[in-house]
């Protein structure tokens, strides 16, 4: 019986399930740059800065969470646990300083200093994003766009859960979120890094994995909606501290049902071995989903039968069209042999092969997918900066609300941006940006609500733009992977996000924040009512540097029409893509529906 115990307790610590439970769990720290809304109203009371020093400490922050090359190369040189405490380090380093200045225990800094520690505090969400992904893309090579949706959905989901903890301290002062952000996650990792590895995920592939998957889909749904429940109870009903307690205990019991999976594959079933998945992970760094060693045979006459091949053919059935493109190719070889036709050997890969970052760099599909990132994902990063500023505006005192929301909208935005976009490219054999242009329509639609600052546009706005924010990142990592390959997806990948700092430098530290100050100064400017107020003079002559502060829809309005129209554009970008890589898709999972 010892033995036995042995064995099972082995195969469980080994359990590549294991390894993704623990991982979603770390990824609620990698969600943490999600909060910068919630702690920037208190950093700019406390430091005395205007909007555009906030909306600079905002690009810094998304800089730190984009930025992930040291991340992914710490990653291939040290052990993701080391990787995974580096993180730990830099975080709580970068945010307990921050803390320090905010709370007066230390003396303040200048804003480039602060902006400095922002950085290094976000950078550490790259260490956790890259080791969860690493190790469970390895684990799970056969699944990469659910696990990629759901370990990108909990990133996402981060922020509300920190939220929904942080309301247990119940602390009165506002600056203790921010010493939370710099221990909570040290903790989890401290505790979890040791589990995330590779642990032969080709070698475990079974017929339960899809039921598994379902089950955690199950999790995420039932999680999102109890945390939405919860919030807005709390934003309704003034709850008790104890009450607040239970509902963040029912919160633990949820994160920690998933563990039931390695549990019970564990103790249940026999550790295996597939034969005909033991080549996976090689063959994944060499093939992609539609490829197979003949194609490899005949890659020297590719782009002649591009040429060659009739009109008609993309639209046929994928087995007819095979065997057409299969006749092709044998005329083409003959003729070659012949000496009819000289065969030119193609330079670089095509694709759906593998790119090496300078590779992709000349490819028009590559700077397709980047710049439709930048506007659309650039976009919502404005609004998850500004979401505390922009709910104050309307007149909101609980901006924590709408972080928690847009934060669990993100989350279901990625896991269902992963799940639908899997269908359109599995059951369709079409492009997956067609769901992000789908998801950049939402997005506008939801910037639109934000400008006009109807009653509850705040809500509809914050849902709309959560959900298409979220999409991107469970699109584009899977996307890039299809189109420019699985080896050299971390430099591929973390270029591509650093879209998303471009574009909140450019939308949110340029044009928000210099209309937000502008309306603030011409609000400053007039008389309260039309007339002069004794009081507000003698407040203005006694607080000089008082922080400008504008009220209303008109502090947003223009920002908002602005981020609507790049969301326009960035689905017109996607579908442009879509359009190019319509053969691709055809090609790489036409011949898995038949």
């Amino acid at each position: 019986m010892t033995i036995y115990l042995k064995e099972r307790f082995s195969y469980f610590l080994n359990n590549r399930w294991l390894v993704f439970v623990a991982a979603m769990w770390i990824q609620t720290c990698a969600g943490i740059g999600y909060l910068f809304g919630s702690i920037s109203p208190v950093i700019k009371i406390s430091l005395n800065y205007n909007q555009k020093q906030i909306a600079r400490l905002g690009v810094a922050k998304d800089l730190g969470d984009s930025v992930g090359f040291l991340a992914g190369t710490l990653c291939e040189i040290l052990p993701l646990w080391a990787a995974l405490l580096v993180g730990a380090i830099q975080n709580f380093i970068g945010y307990g300083w921050v803390w320090l200045i905010v709370t007066r225990r230390t003396a303040p800094l200048p804003l480039w200093a602060m902006c400095i520690l922002i950085f290094v505090g976000t950078n550490g969400e790259t260490y956790f994003n890259t080791a969860a992904l690493v190790s469970c893309v390895q684990n799970f090579p056969k699944s990469r766009g659910p696990v990629v949706g759901i370990l990108k959905g909990f990133a996402g989901l981060g922020g509300a859960i920190l939220t929904q903890i942080y309301a247990v301290i119940h602390s009165p002062d506002q600056a203790s979120l921010i010493f939370m952000i710099a221990v909570a996650p040290a903790m989890v990792i401290i505790a979890l890094m040791f589990i995330i590895r590779p642990v032969g995920g080709h070698r475990q592939v079974r017929p339960s994995d899809g039921l598994s998957f379902s089950f955690v889909y199950s999790i995420c749904l039932l999680l999102a909606s109890y945390l939405m429940g919860v919030m807005i109870v709390e934003d309704v009903v003034d709850v008790s501290q104890n009450v607040i307690v239970i509902f963040t205990a029912i919160l633990f019991v949820i994160l920690i049902i998933p563990i039931v999976i390695p549990i019970y594959l564990s103790f249940t079933q026999e550790p295996r071995v597939v034969p005909e998945e033991e080549a996976l992970l090689s063959q994944s760094g060499d093939q992609g989903p539609g490829r197979s060693e003949h194609d490899d045979g005949q890659e020297i006459i590719f782009s002649e039968v591009e040429e060659e091949k009739p009109k008609g053919v993309d639209l046929l059935p994928a087995l007819e069209r095979q065997k057409r493109i299969a006749q092709l190719q044998v005329r083409l070889a003959q003729a070659a042999a012949e000496g009819a036709v000289r065969i030119k050997r193609r330079r670089g890969p095509r694709r759906g092969e593998d790119f090496t970052l300078v590779q992709a760099l000349i490819k028009a599909d590559f700077w397709l997918m980047f710049f439709s990132l930048l506007f659309g994902s650039g976009s919502g990063l404005t609004v998850i900066d500004n979401l505390g500023q922009m709910s104050q505006s309307l007149g909101y005192e609980n901006t924590h609300v709408f972080v928690s929301m847009i934060s669990i909208w993100n989350f279901l935005g990625r896991i269902g941006g992963g799940y639908f976009s899997e269908i359109i490219v599995r059951d369709n054999a079409y492009p997956r940006h067609a769901a992000m242009a789908i998801a950049q329509v939402v997005m506008a639609f939801g910037h639109f609500f934000f400008a006009m600052g109807w009653p509850g546009a705040m809500y509809i706005g914050t849902l709309l733009v959560g959900l298409g924010y979220g999409a991107h990142w469970a699109i584009v990592p899977a996307a890039a992977s299809e189109l420019f390959g699985l080896k050299n997806f971390g430099a591929l990948y973390n270029f591509l996000t650093i879209a998303n700092p471009a574009g909140s430098l450019v939308f949110s530290g340029l044009i928000a924040s210099s209309i937000y100050d502008r309306e603030a100064e011409k609000q400053a400017q007039q008389p309260h009512e039309g007339r002069l107020n004794l009081a507000s003079v003698l407040t203005s002559f006694l607080n000089m540097d008082e922080p400008l502060k504008c009220e209303g829809t008109i502090c947003f309005f223009l920002t908002s029409l602005i981020m609507s129209g790049l969301c326009i554009v960035a689905a017109v970008l996607s579908m442009t893509l879509v359009y190019r890589t319509k053969t691709v898709y055809a090609n790489l999972y036409g011949r898995s529906r038949t």
